[in-house]
């Protein structure tokens, strides 16, 4: 079976430039030891709005495995697919994340429902975790709560990973099964009988993407407390070594943090508690690198900068197209957004100011960076104009690329002691 390594990154590239720049900052984290596997990610919704299809996601990791030299494993993710749109990714991807967030809610058949419920009763108990100080209470009334739930959801991933086994073969692909889309975050006992319930499904889920407390809005840091997500991803932990052990789970299934870019305040308990458990993890850092783009466009000065400020500008007179597919995952205050006007007299170093993830910085704009996130729509929509720009001035642009892969997302979550 292909294997997940340990640490993984999910490297998303809305425009499939910046694949050597990426690699660059994983080839840096192993020259200190500590390899981190990259994993091209690009969704369905993304491939239509920037008008790519997935093999040009494929053809670019391939080009910048063979740019630069890297040996290690790779892998390229069909990114939130379901039953409708998986058939897109077959022949490029070997990864895929299955995203039944739609039947999250809807109960299964009761006849399905009475018999996950009666094999899922050998649950039922105190069940200890190492590093929780209480023992995680499983009733039967859970066991139904969490069925009625959550097992119609878990019997749609059943489908999908069905059908991928049909075009590829078991074995030749990793699965991830994503339970993060939903209004609740689960608590450890629910993850508990969510994970007994994809084992029983047969899905040899490698990565599981629960939904955390707190905000995990695109591109920016951790809304909530940190601590108590520490609290939560230290259990969460705990819950996927007792399901590996006991439910026959692969060996390497890992939790993955979805939109898990830019999430500074909680990097550090995430590291903590990798090393208490000697656990592993899968990142998500999507839409970052695109912003890292237009900051290094914007730092050359010239057309480039001409061409982040126009990317600002229709971003903010088209709010509400650019905004829409991103709604629960971006929190934007309207009036605290700049007028393109006065960006339009900013100096290069303005707007890398305003867009780059420096808190400390007085010209930081989180409704800015967060309205620029989604807006690479507008990118797309300058064709030649946008791809010709990257190539130019590739250098600068895979500077900032690498700089805030390795040293914001890279260092703090896998690599410091």
């Amino acid at each position: 079976m292909i294997k997940l390594p340990k640490y993984s990154i999910g490297t998303g590239d809305r425009f499939a430039h910046q694949g050597a720049a990426q690699l660059k900052a994983c080839i840096m984290a192993a020259e200190l030891g500590v390899d981190v596997t990259p994993v091209w990610n690009k969704s369905y919704r993304e491939h239509t709005i920037v008008g790519s299809v997935p093999a040009d996601t494929r053809k670019a990791a391939n080009a910048a495995v063979a740019k630069t030299g890297w040996n290690k494993p790779y892998f390229v993710d069909a990114d939130h697919i379901n039953i409708s749109n998986v058939d897109h990714f077959m022949d490029s991807s070997d990864f895929f994340t299955l995203d039944v967030a739609q039947y999250i809610g809807q109960k299964a058949a009761e006849a399905e429902l009475n018999t996950f419920i009666t094999e899922a009763e050998k649950l039922c108990g105190d069940i200890k975790l190492k590093y929780i100080d209480a023992p995680i209470a499983i009733t039967s009334e859970l066991v139904r709560e969490v069925a009625e739930k959550y097992l119609q959801a878990i019997i749609e991933a059943a489908k999908i990973y069905a059908k991928i086994v049909d075009a590829k073969g078991a074995g030749n692909f990793v699965t991830e099964v994503s339970m993060d889309e939903t209004a609740a975050p689960q608590t450890p006992a629910e993850m508990l009988i969510i994970l007994f319930a994809i084992a029983r499904a047969g899905i040899p889920a490698q990565t599981i993407a629960p939904k955390f407390s707190g905000e995990f809005h695109k591109g920016v840091d951790y809304v909530g407390d940190p601590l108590a997500f520490a609290k939560e991803f230290y259990s969460d932990v705990a819950v996927v070594e007792y399901a590996v052990k006991n439910f026959g789970l692969p060996q390497n299934l890992k939790l993955s943090v979805h939109s898990g870019s830019d999430k500074f305040s909680i990097y550090g308990h995430i590291n903590a508690a990798l090393k208490a458990f000697d656990a592993g993890v899968h990142l998500k850092t999507a839409g970052t690198t695109w912003l890292e783009e237009l900051i290094g466009l914007a730092e050359v000065g010239g057309e480039g900068l001409e061409i982040a400020k126009e990317v600002y500008s229709q971003s903010f007179n088209r709010y509400d197209e650019m905004c829409a597919p991103y709604a629960a995952v971006i929190h934007i205050e309207r009036e605290k957004l700049p007028k393109p006007a006065d960006v339009n007299k900013w100096s290069s170093n303005d707007f890398a100011a305003a867009l780059r993830h420096i808190q400390s910085e007085p010209r930081f704009n989180i409704y800015l960076r967060q309205l620029l996130h989604v807006g690479y729509k507008v990118a797309a929509e300058m064709g030649d104009r946008y791809i010709n720009a990257l190539e130019k001035y590739e250098e600068t642009i895979g500077e900032q690329v690498t700089e805030n892969i390795y040293t914001r997302h890279l260092k703090p979550v896998f690599i410091n002691k």
